[in-house]
């Protein structure tokens, strides 16, 4: 069994990692709503707080972290309204007791309202920027979003593991085979994508709203990819209600990025190995004491035959004409 990952992210660690780049720090702390890092909002003695991250030990190297922080520098550099790491120091990652840690400014906002079509023609605008920046030059140190990392090695790696009750394991082998195999299907109709630097988890909660628009936050699952990564999950709702919102994204991304319409073939595929990721990622975290706290549901026999109904229903959704002609 692994260490906890945090165990030794003690509140005086932490203030003592921020006092290690001189900041004066007031003692205050707030822990906010992160998993996969630990992030908390810090009070500052002469000033507004600051937002401190750790980064979860071993699931990104200094390189690749440092790649998404000069990705989003140089996103604000155009102007874009991203939220990036402070360069303290000469530096925008630190060290601490064996934790790798940034720190950023305090931005605030809302959820956007996503059924209202000005406010999706802005997103698209920006995402637009977002990508024509991401296109001039490739990731070198961060990975891809792509089959055999987000669908075909997380399957394995569940069906070698005890997360899945047994009288369930043959129907999730089969029903995961059947959905990778729509997948491919579904990556083969698109034929080849260009892949972009992307901000890779672009859902509501990773966009801020306020009187002055949007800010996008949380790159911290930047990779490289297709664009409609960015865009399908903006989207919800019964077909003509994505037809909708995703032509009203693409009258403000088109200003500035040209959309192949092609990877309309692969919004599902995309949703299928996203699904397919979640459950592995679960799992592989559970020897954080932060998960079993949270997601009390999972491993259920419950949970996973959701997940089956889920995995046979975006079978047959993959196999459907794409939300208009390509």
């Amino acid at each position: 069994m692994n260490a906890p990952p945090y165990a030794g992210l003690t509140p005086d660690c932490l203030l003592q990692a921020l006092e290690s780049l001189e900041l004066p720090v007031s003692g205050s702390l707030l822990a906010l709503n992160s998993y996969e890092n630990r992030v908390y909002q810090v009070g500052m003695d002469d000033g507004p707080p600051l937002i401190a991250k750790f980064y979860r030990p071993a699931r990104w190297s200094d390189a690749q972290i440092l790649e998404d922080h000069a990705f989003v520098a140089e996103l604000a550099a155009a102007e874009i309204p991203v939220v990036g790491a402070l360069e303290i120091g000469g530096r925008t990652l630190h060290h601490h007791a064996g934790f790798a840690f940034s720190v950023f400014p305090r931005r605030g906002g809302r959820t956007p309202e996503l059924d209202d079509p000005a406010v999706l023609e802005w997103l698209g605008r920006f995402l637009g920027r977002i990508h024509a920046k991401g296109a001039t030059r490739p990731f070198i140190a961060r990975p891809a979003i792509d089959i055999a990392s987000f669908g075909e090695e997380p399957v394995a790696w569940l069906l070698a593991s005890d997360f899945l009750p047994q009288d369930l394991r043959d129907t999730y082998r089969e029903v995961s085979r059947q959905a990778l195999d729509g997948v491919r299907r579904s990556f083969d109709r698109a034929g080849q994508v260009k892949q972009l630097r992307l901000h890779g988890d672009c859902h509501a909660s990773n966009i801020l709203w306020t009187d002055a628009g949007p800010h996008f936050v949380d790159f911290d699952d930047s990779r490289s990819g297709p664009a409609i990564q960015d865009l399908w999950m903006l989207l919800s709702g019964e077909r003509a209600d994505q037809v909708r919102q995703l032509s009203d994204i693409l009258a403000g991304y088109e200003d500035f990025c040209e959309f192949p319409s092609r990877e309309l073939h692969l919004i599902e595929a995309l949703r299928t190995l996203r699904l397919l990721h979640y459950s592995a990622w679960l799992a592989r975290r559970w020897h954080d004491p932060a998960f079993p706290a949270a997601f009390t549901w999972f491993g259920t026999a419950h949970y996973w035959e959701q997940r089956i109904l889920e995995l046979r229903e975006q079978i047959a959704q993959m196999d459907e004409p794409p939300l208009w002609p390509v």
